[in-house]
């Protein structure tokens, strides 16, 4: 006699029938298992895009410094609000800002590495 093995279907009460243990708890499991999934993929984003920021900074930190201090007439971006660094380069972007340095390096950026790079110095604290 042939063994029987539980039908694709996604049925608890099938999946029970045909001796696989906790089938039972799936229902309750399965959403949880989804969230985690989504959030570990939220992290896998924030964490890439946050090397992807860290790559592109170089060319940053020639003149923001990474200590978070302020240099001649040159501000700290260090642990600037994700939101704001967007839309500063954005503005510098469409030259709404002066600063011919500023407007060029902005307007050779794309939104995914304005957003990479915001988020790479939103997570960084100003060192003392």
């Amino acid at each position: 006699m042939p063994k029987q093995t539980a039908p694709n279907c996604g049925s608890a009460r099938a999946a029970s029938r045909y001796g696989q243990p906790g089938a039972r708890n799936l229902p309750r499991i399965l959403p949880l298992g989804c969230v985690a999934l989504m959030f570990g993929s939220a992290l896998a984003e924030a964490a890439e895009n946050q090397a992807l920021g860290r790559y592109l900074s170089a060319e940053c930190i020639a003149c923001h410094r990474l200590s978070g201090t302020n240099s001649v007439g040159i501000p700290s971006i260090v642990g600037w609000p994700e939101e704001q660094f967007a839309a500063v380069l954005d503005s510098y972007g469409r030259k709404e800002r002066g600063g011919q340095a500023m407007q060029a390096v902005a307007a050779r950026l794309s939104r995914a590495e304005i957003a990479a790079l915001a988020a790479y110095f939103g997570a960084l604290s100003p060192k003392p």
